[in-house]
Formats: C-alpha cells, sequence, structure tokens
C-alpha cells in the first residue's frame, strides 16, 4: 500500500511528467523512479507507469483533435500499426531481455537531440513528405510503437522526429501528431501489463489525473509557443535522459572511474 504523502507526491510527479511529455517525451524519466521509491517492483511500476501515462497522452491527444490541429480519419493507419507494434513489444519484452537496447538508446536520444540542436531551421515550416501511406506507417506506428511497448523511454521523440522528417511537418504539429500515436501505444502495452496482472490501479489512477492536467497545461504552450519552446526542450530531455541512461547502464564504472580520478 502507498502512503498518502507518498500518493500527493506521486500526483505532482506526474503532474510535471505530463506537462513535459507533451512538450517534448521523457516524462517517464520522474514517473518511473518515483514508482520504484514508492515500494512497487520493476514490473509493477512499469505497468502502473503505463496507466498513468495514458491519461497525459490521451489528454493531449484530445486537446489536439479538438482543435483540429490532428484528423483522426488521415491517422488510421498510422494507429493500427502503432497498435500492432506496441502489443507486439510489450509481449515480447516478457520474454527478452532488453540489456542490448538498455546500452544503445543512450547513442540514440543523444543523436535526436544533437539533431535538433544542429539544424535550427529544421521544422520551423511543413516541407516535402518523402513517406507515404503504409511505409511511413510501418516506420513511424509500427517500428517506433514496438520501442514504445518493448522498453518505451523517449517515444515522444522518436514520434515526433518522424513526422518532422519522414512526413515534413513543422515542430508544432509534429508533436501534436506525435500524442496521438504515443496514446495509442500507451493503450496497446498497456493492454498486455493488464493482462499480466502488474497494473497496481489505485495510484495508476491518482497518477493518470496528476498526467491529465500537466498534458493540458503542455499541449496548450504547443500550439502558442510552438517553435520557440519545443525545440530547447526536446535539446534539454533528450541531455538528461541520455545522462540518465548511461548512469544506470555504466553507473558503477562512473564511479569507480571518478574515484580512481
Amino acid at each position: 500500500m502507498v502512503s498518502p504523502v507518498m500518493l500527493v507526491a506521486l500526483f505532482f510527479v506526474a503532474l510535471l511528467a505530463g506537462f513535459i511529455d507533451a512538450l517534448a517525451g521523457g516524462g517517464g524519466l520522474l514517473t518511473v523512479p518515483a514508482l520504484l521509491a514508492a515500494g512497487m517492483s520493476p514490473a509493477q511500476a512499469l505497468a502502473t507507469n503505463k496507466l498513468q501515462a495514458c491519461g497525459g497522452s490521451v489528454s493531449a491527444s484530445i486537446y489536439f483533435i479538438r482543435r483540429k490541429v490532428v484528423s483522426l480519419s488521415s491517422q488510421k493507419l498510422n494507429i493500427l500499426m502503432t497498435f500492432l507494434g506496441s502489443t507486439t513489444g510489450a509481449l515480447l519484452v516478457q520474454h527478452v531481455k532488453s540489456d542490448v537496447l538498455r546500452q544503445i538508446l543512450p547513442l540514440l536520444v543523444i543523436g535526436i537531440g544533437l539533431y535538433f540542436l544542429l539544424m535550427p531551421k529544421l521544422g520551423e515550416e511543413d516541407r516535402q513528405r518523402r513517406l507515404y501511406g503504409l511505409p511511413f506507417a510501418l516506420v513511424a506506428g509500427g517500428c517506433v510503437g514496438f520501442y514504445d511497448g518493448f522498453f518505451g523511454p523517449g517515444a515522444g521523440s522518436f514520434y515526433a522526429l518522424a513526422f518532422v522528417t519522414l512526413c515534413g511537418f513543422n515542430l508544432a504539429k509534429s508533436t501534436a501528431h506525435a500524442k496521438v500515436l504515443n496514446a495509442t501505444s500507451n493503450l496497446g502495452g498497456l493492454l498486455l501489463f493488464i493482462i499480466g496482472g502488474k497494473v497496481i490501479w489505485g495510484t495508476g489512477f491518482v497518477m493518470m489525473a496528476g498526467q491529465f492536467l500537466g498534458a493540458r497545461m503542455g499541449s496548450r504552450l504547443v500550439l502558442s509557443k510552438g517553435q520557440k519552446l519545443i525545440r530547447p526542450m526536446i535539446v534539454i530531455v533528450s541531455a538528461v535522459m541520455s545522462a540518465k541512461l548511461l548512469f544506470d547502464s555504466h553507473g558503477t564504472e562512473i564511479l569507480h572511474w571518478l574515484g580512481a580520478a
């Protein structure tokens, strides 16, 4: 059982995570460690994190759809491929070790941050589209959805990058569309965790409320501030995420090296 004081703390952690997620992704860097600190096992923390993350991604998606930034009818194939990818990833992760991906991921996230940092004109306005239909749905939906179900950190940034580079959308529009696919992969992954019986429902619903509110605030800034706010947020979140992932993977070696120095 999680204490009332801890529940309040988790609510505000989720609120902040939802705000960050709506802008740049990476909110799981806050929520998963918080759930582990609350005494949950890793499996319970990941499962409950998927539940609460649905609050933020669904909230942001509803906001963008109502503002007519995203048309669901044009995203049906992307949503289908994302759902299939995420459920496949969530099923596979229960039987396969993710150590290799854990080693590679920091390099991928660093790459995203540097890409946005070194290309200041990227995403300023709509550009020519490179992929259409099923090929795009397989790459942006299926592949990133699989990654989100299998591992997860930074999936929102990967979705946004796909819409910027392959669809030619501007950064604000890409972020809006990324939230719809992120919501889909969260729901797909959650379904598999529910079947596995790992979700802590009470804590998850409290955090879901925080995520919902935080994501709504962040979504408004996406449309009002757009490029000026999203780009630096992606760079900052990518740097912090990379540092944490590297420390999680090589923390002992880093501390040993610092001690030796």
